[in-house]
């Protein structure tokens, strides 16, 4: 997920918002994890928005990518230059109208904003957990969200809804907590990744394990691996683009220069343009949590983790209605994933909707403004949220 923020041009905001923390599984209570091992404490970073009404029926849980965070919307303080990572769509009379909806988000289990991960202290060791922090998986991720919604008191969500890791997510609520989930609103994701996913993960990986930095995940007492994570940020964030994106943004224009410099220096804008998106990406996030998370989002195979065989019989675990949206120039997760996705929910006779959203901007096009997406994911809760009244 890219690092797009938009002010929202009515100045409508949630306001000054506050990170909450939410601990649990304290030995010898550990997490059971799907891999078998066992984790605690946790502790799950979270931040709300609106009001919880009193039948506890309003409650929408945001689920975010793969270096998001629980800060969704607003402020934490009067100056904070940026807002939350989709402020654009969450607030007053936004498309998730926090006037009427009570919104949570939480930050994913192995994060690195708040949540416990690998450079979260070993309780053991007194030092970061590193590479003994356990290999976690989408599943646990919503394992640990549902302790802070269990904690909220909230028994049902009105809607579970993401894009992308998020949109993983989304589905996993809905067959791990079918009782619990009346609508969810995947978006611009897949049951499954693709080899191509995959690879491009795996270079990314690569790009931070063969710098020396990294030094097998042992790297917090001293320098880290910013290089390789910098490089396998640029891997990632050309795939969130498209290529008309691209050439609309960047073409073959030159960056501050009249000529080719004829050496390896950014001769081009879309090089300088990556190589920023690089530095500016090490200075908040830690490389052994982009290992984490990237594995588990290729580990995600929604038949094979619900002992299905197939999506088809997968889905006959859900219950939700469900908004299912991709977007054109999505070559990430195209929209031949998102239709599949469609059909296996509509051989359980579930109660679907699916839209294909032209736009140009690639796999993050979720996060951009886009008066369609507001009006679909608007006019879907209020659709929901009416009918259980």
């Amino acid at each position: 997920m890219s690092e797009y923020i938009e002010h929202d041009p009515t100045g409508v905001s949630v306001g000054i918002v506050e990170k909450r923390f939410f601990g649990f599984a304290d030995p010898p209570h550990e997490m059971c994890l799907e891999s078998g091992a066992r984790l605690g404490p946790v502790t799950i970073a979270y931040e709300t928005y609106g009001t919880l009404n009193p039948k506890k029926s309003n409650a929408v849980l945001i689920l975010h990518a793969l270096s998001g965070d629980s800060h969704v919307a607003g402020y934490y303080s009067e100056d904070d230059p940026k807002p939350g990572w989709w402020d654009i769509m969450v607030g007053p009379e936004k498309g998730i109208d926090t006037n009427r909806y009570f919104v949570i988000c939480c930050n994913i289990l192995g994060s690195c904003m708040g949540s416990t991960g690998p450079s979260s202290t070993n309780p053991k060791t007194d030092r970061p957990y590193g590479p003994d922090f356990p290999m976690v998986t989408i599943g646990d991720m919503v394992k640990a969200q549902k302790a802070v919604i269990d904690h909220l008191g909230i028994s049902r969500l009105l809607s579970v809804m993401g894009g992308s890791i998020g949109g993983m997510q989304v589905l996993e609520w809905c067959l791990r907590y079918p009782e619990m989930v009346i609508s969810a609103v995947p978006l611009a994701s897949t049951t499954r990744h693709s080899a191509l996913a995959i690879a491009f993960n795996e270079v990314a990986r690569q790009a931070i394990m063969a710098d020396p930095n990294w030094n097998n995940g042992e790297y917090y007492p001293g320098p880290r691996p910013d290089l390789g994570l910098a490089v396998a940020r640029m891997i990632g964030h050309i795939t969130y683009l498209s290529d008309e994106s691209m050439r609309h943004k960047f073409g073959r224009r030159l960056q501050d220069k009249g000529d080719f410099s004829f050496n390896f220096d950014a001769d081009f804008q879309v090089e300088s343009y990556l190589r920023y998106q690089g530095r500016k990406f090490v200075e908040r996030f830690d490389a052994n949590s982009f290992l984490y998370i990237t594995k588990a989002s290729d580990y995600f195979d929604l038949a094979i983790q619900h002992d299905s065989g197939s999506v088809v019989k997968a889905f006959s675990k859900a219950k939700a209605k469900f908004l299912v949206v991709s977007f054109t120039s999505d070559w990430l997760y195209p929209t031949y994933q998102s239709r599949a996705m469609v059909q296996a929910m509509k051989k359980n006779g579930l109660d679907v909707s699916f839209c294909e959203i032209e736009a140009e901007w690639g796999h993050d096009a979720f996060l951009l403004p886009n008066d369609r997406l507001d009006g679909l994911v608007k006019g879907f809760l209020e659709r929901v949220h009416d009918e259980i009244q």
